[in-house]
């Protein structure tokens, strides 16, 4: 895997990149599950299944689509109605929802400035959280990885997250991640990409082999 270093200029396209990758890739998965496994648990959203992450990602997607934002919109209650509003819907629209969002949100995103580009991020760490129930390997990687790690690296440095530096052991380079280093001194990460995306994204790495130092997990979560 190629370097993935955090650099100061925003890159548009990236964000729309990110979905559209990860659309190539988890479409196909999804059409081939049988109707039974869009009900199995999530383990990142206690109390979603596999069709709630997908109906939730679908909703926020055409929301940007569509430029449809509620006052409390992707509040925790906002969730809850898009989901109960396609809970008669076939699974199959579903997924043509989110297919659809993936393919048009990307330009939306772009020229927002910055200020939706999160919302990519977050629909990729989704993705991953579909395919760890589902029992896919690699459920936080694939293609997508570098370009997740990108925007990672870029949303943490604009919200002065905490500054750390990450030694990964598929990328060439270290990955600086977080705000410009004051008092407190960069944390520092030891170990895979996959993993990493877990700890900033608040799922679980129980299991997992890596070293911490400087920061405490929770503090790396940026969706908490």
């Amino acid at each position: 895997m190629t370097s993935a270093t955090s650099a100061d200029e925003r890159d548009p396209e990236l964000p729309g990149r990110l979905l559209t990758t990860e659309r190539d890739a988890l479409v196909p998965l999804l059409r081939a599950r049988p109707d039974a496994d869009f009900a199995l648990p999530t383990t990142a959203c206690p109390g979603w299944t596999v069709r709630d992450v997908l109906a939730h990602c679908s909703a926020a997607l055409m929301r940007v689509v569509e430029s449809r934002y509620d006052k409390d919109v992707f509040s925790p209650e906002s969730n809850d109605r898009d989901i109960a509003e396609r809970a008669e819907w076939p699974n199959r629209r579903i997924v043509d929802e989110l297919e659809r969002g993936m393919t048009e949100a990307g330009p939306v995103i772009a020229g927002a400035g910055g200020v939706l580009d999160g919302i990519a991020l977050g629909e990729w760490v989704h993705a991953g959280d579909v395919r760890e129930a589902l029992g896919e390997p690699e459920a936080y990687a694939g293609a997508g990885l570098p370009d997740a790690l990108a925007l990672l690296a870029r949303i943490t440095r604009e919200r002065d997250h905490v500054p750390l530096q990450a030694d990964l052991d598929d990328i060439d380079e270290p990955l600086r991640l977080g705000g410009v280093p004051g008092e407190r001194p960069p944390a520092r990460y030891i170990g895979d990409a996959a993993t990493l995306v877990r700890l900033y994204g608040g799922r679980s790495a129980a299991g997992v082999s890596y070293e911490l130092a400087g920061a405490k997990e929770e503090e790396l979560n940026i969706f908490g």
